[in-house]
């Protein structure tokens, strides 16, 4: 469910539920003072027997003493100083989670002292209200909840927050495509039926065009073919083209996705228990997907071109085999230790094709790669591997400001000797130690010296309860981060 957004300038619209915002120790905004003696005077006591200060993510409810106006919320931005867009953004997700099954609509107030924020409170908002209930019945209105439709938005400077938030809403919509395609169930989101969905794209103006199992067999995609070869599904390359700036002569931009569908381990089975979450093995691929989408979506001057890898990976009698040995684009040989290190393999073939085909001026790769990435940086940050510190500086400094956090990890000569094999030019796995590293190790011997950058995503792409701006399940990390990192650093 999509949501209603409408801007407007000082004055109290008919709207019976108002959020209010306060940074820490300071209750002297505007928004308060617009309120009626008795609505205020409650707020006062409410604010006091309620220990509110306005430190961050504090909550003071309200059920207001006005017929008007039925619920009165202030949510506390804590220190003034130390305020941003991603804290905005929460701060926007904690008004709807607060409201959650209690309202249709309510009045967002933005004070001049954070009206800079207001498209990010809106943000947060939007996407706190996304659910994943495609499958479920709908009980709501049996159980007499109320499900969120609309917000308005009163803000000193209406007219520059409704501009900001023109761009910020083709960022809300592509997450949740993303967020969309990961929670998808694997019986109804399969290799070709992210292929048909992908397509639909083309209608923002998008360029598809679609490899088929004959012209990767054709191109020598041994790496890829050989993940897929196990499953009835057949397996896609995707290439989708942006060409926002066609008066650039300078190189694309690239963003590559593994898409696994669905990740059994293959025939290094997985533990059952959990395997039910790998449906959500091609986030990577779904978070390129929704990030063209926004790029065409708000008509951003630049060309990008979007890659992703689709495949399955299951267990039958045509499945790859521990130490197989396949022949990459690249024609370098991989011996597979292990089938379920799949994603690199599929990977490895696209990175090759891609720098080999459009000579990008960069490659970003998305991957919920390596178990061992949760273990280093739990779900609190992506990690970045890259050969380009101006590269990587750039994709450090945006999730600094968007609040979609990457670590940058080691990688160097001692991590690639560990992947060297004794039968191939190279092996699947590099073992326990370091097992994110010698995975991004992998991946940099098919880049060549083209500039490139790998986001393991595999602790934040899905989570397993909700935060401030979603649900359990989906994230769509990234796809902010690097519409962010365009925008910022190569739009024109």
């Amino acid at each position: 469910m999509t949501l209603n957004i409408q801007f407007m300038s000082l004055h109290m619209p008919e709207n019976r539920n108002v959020v209010l915002f306060a940074f820490e120790n300071n209750m002297t905004g505007y928004s308060i003072r617009a309120m009626n003696k008795s609505v205020q005077n409650a707020l006062d006591r409410a604010i006091k027997v309620d220990h509110f200060t306005g430190k961050f993510g504090q909550v003071c409810k309200l059920v207001s003493p006005d017929e008007n106006y039925n619920y009165i919320i202030i949510i506390g931005l804590g220190d003034q100083n130390q305020f941003s867009r991603s804290k905005a953004k929460d701060a926007g997700g904690i008004a709807t989670r607060t409201l959650h099954n209690k309202t249709e609509s309510f009045l967002m107030m933005v004070d001049w002292d954070f009206t800079e924020y207001t498209g990010f409170f809106v943000l947060g908002a939007f996407l706190k209200n996304y659910e994943f209930k495609k499958y479920c019945e709908d009980k709501s209105q049996k159980e007499g909840l109320k499900k969120l439709t609309s917000i308005d938005v009163m803000a000193s400077d209406f007219e520059g927050a409704k501009k900001q938030w023109e761009g910020l809403s083709a960022v809300a919509e592509g997450t949740y495509l993303t967020r969309d395609l990961v929670n998808e169930p694997s019986n109804h989101l399969y290799p070709q039926e992210f292929v048909n969905r992908i397509k639909k794209l083309e209608s923002l103006g998008l360029t598809v065009e679609i490899l088929d199992k004959d012209k990767m067999k054709e191109l020598e995609f041994g790496a890829l073919l050989g993940v897929a070869q196990g499953s009835n599904a057949d397996p896609y390359t995707v290439i989708m083209q942006w060409k926002g700036n066609p008066d650039d002569k300078e190189a694309p931009l690239a963003f590559l996705g593994k898409g696994v569908t669905f990740d059994s381990g293959g025939i290094s089975l997985k533990p059952a228990n959990g395997m039910e979450d790998m449906k959500m093995d091609m986030a990577g691929a779904a978070t390129v997907i929704g990030l063209m989408s926004v790029l065409a979506k708000r008509k951003a001057k630049v060309n990008v071109i979007g890659i992703v890898g689709l495949v399955e990976n299951m267990v039958s009698g045509h499945a790859q085999r521990p130490g197989d040995i396949v022949r990459s684009a690249s024609g370098q040989t991989i011996e597979v230790l292990n089938t379920d290190a799949e994603g690199r393999l599929v990977l490895a073939d696209i990175l090759w094709y891609t720098q080999d085909r459009f000579k990008p001026r960069f490659m970003i790769n998305l991957a919920t790669l390596t178990g061992a990435m949760v273990i280093a940086l739990g779900y609190e940050y992506a990690g970045l591997f890259s050969n380009n510190d101006d590269l990587a500086e750039k994709l450090v400094v945006t999730s600094q400001i968007c609040g979609e956090k990457l670590w940058r990890m080691p990688m160097g000569e001692p991590y690639d000797k560990a992947i060297n094999s004794d039968f191939a030019d190279m092996k699947n796995i590099g073992g326990r130690d370091g097992g994110s590293i010698t995975a991004a190790q992998f991946l940099k011997r098919f880049v060549n010296d083209t500039p490139w950058a790998h986001l393991d995503i595999a602790g934040t792409a899905y989570i397993s309860k909700p935060n401030h701006c979603g649900p359990k399940g989906a994230t769509a990390f990234g796809v902010a981060l690097l519409n962010q990192f365009v925008e910022t650093y190569f739009e024109k």
